[in-house]
């Protein structure tokens, strides 16, 4: 099993659409790439922590290989604009792909190459490691199963 972490806006979508993807086995909420250790909700949500709100995703990449998860995560996201997706705006809803496979850097790299043809602006979706990840609170998790209705800036359907 592999093993990544995006960020996209609201973690409920970006979970919500990852889990719909044949070969993803895992995923779950949190925080990512943040300062402070363990971090509320209501902590992000003030801007001060440096943590991303993202999803955690574990697949068979002999189900799904990483080039196709990107593409998915690239076809959910505006990637050239900064701090905002969707009516969600702060430092937490950035856009972020935060590797743990320090192999994988090059393949997200070729990915991000490949998507700018697409835009004229530059795209500036972090490209990091990922240095932290911490679980969202339990009723942040599968939250779009939870309360079907729930806000989504991704289009779901």
């Amino acid at each position: 099993m592999k093993e990544i972490v995006f960020a996209g806006g609201c973690f409920w979508g970006v979970e919500e659409f990852m889990s719909r993807k044949d070969g993803v086995k895992e995923t779950k909420v949190g925080y990512a790439n943040g300062e402070k250790n363990d971090p509320t909700y209501e902590q992000v949500c003030t801007g001060t922590t440096g943590h991303a709100e993202a999803c955690y995703v574990k697949y068979d990449e002999e189900n799904i290989s990483l080039n196709q998860l990107l593409d998915e995560y690239w076809s959910i996201v505006e990637p050239t604009v900064i701090n905002r997706q969707g009516n969600d705006i702060g430092h937490q809803y950035r856009t972020g792909i935060y590797y743990i496979d320090k192999d994988d850097l090059k393949v997200i790299e070729q990915s991000k190459q490949e998507q700018q043809e697409n835009y004229d602006k530059p795209i500036v979706t972090e490209i990091m490691p990922l240095k932290c990840f911490y679980d969202a609170e339990e009723y942040h998790q599968k939250y779009l199963k939870k309360n079907p209705g729930g806000y989504c800036h991704i289009k779901l359907d």
